[in-house]
Formats: structure tokens, sequence, C-alpha cells
């Protein structure tokens, strides 16, 4: 049974050793002239400015979430809308309930991001 196993495991094995000596190579091989500007952090053009500890807003999280919520709706939901028609003509309404449950989980994230001001962008 282990024999099963030694192809992905040299897969990996190849994938890991190949990762490794390309970003050891780039940092033998690589030009080193480090500044102080090429040092400092850079974020969308600005200066860092204020220290790394600041408060984020709640509102960073509710758009991140948002996001989510659509990201996962559209993986599940659009591949079995495309084979609805096979899946009702094969399990009939036992093709829908699921998805019909889903649906409403994620109906329920969208009504906690409305209720918590997530969807208005002032």
């Amino acid at each position: 049974m282990i024999l099963d196993y030694i192809p992905v495991i040299l897969v990996i094995v190849v994938a890991s050793a190949f990762g490794g000596i390309v970003v050891l190579s780039s940092k033998i091989f690589g030009p080193q002239r480090p500044t102080k500007i090429k040092l400092m952090s850079y974020e969308s053009g600005k200066d860092p400015v204020g220290t790394t500890h600041e408060r984020i807003s709640i509102k960073y999280y509710l758009v991140a979430m948002l996001f989510i919520i659509f990201d996962i709706e559209v993986i599940y939901v659009y591949p079995w809308a495309v084979q609805f028609k096979k899946l009702f003509n094969e399990y009939g309404i036992f093709a829908f309930l699921p998805m019909f449950v889903f649906l409403i989980v994620l109906e329920l994230g969208y009504l906690y991001v409305y209720r918590k001001g997530g969807l208005k962008w002032d």
C-alpha cells in the first residue's frame, strides 16, 4: 500500500528541492546592494507613516467577509447551475434541497454584513 504513495512523495520532494534551489540560487548569484531606501517598507507608493500596531476598522473585516461570501457563492453555485437540468432529471427535488440550504446559509452571511453596515460605502 505504501508503494502507491511513492510517486506523490517523489513529486513533493522534487518540487520542494526545486523551490529551495531557486530561492538559494537567487540569494547566491543575485545582486546584493541594499540601501536605506530599498530596505524601507513600501505600501501603495506612500511612505510608511505611524506604527504597525494601529487599530484597523471593523469595516475592513466586513469587506473581506463579503468578498469571501461572494467567492464561495460563485465557486459552488455556478457549476451546480450548469449541471442542474441533468441533476434534476436524475435526482428530482433532492438535487435542489442541498443547494437551497447552502443559499440560506449564504443569505445569513449577507444579512449579517448588511446589519453591521458593510454594504454602506461612505
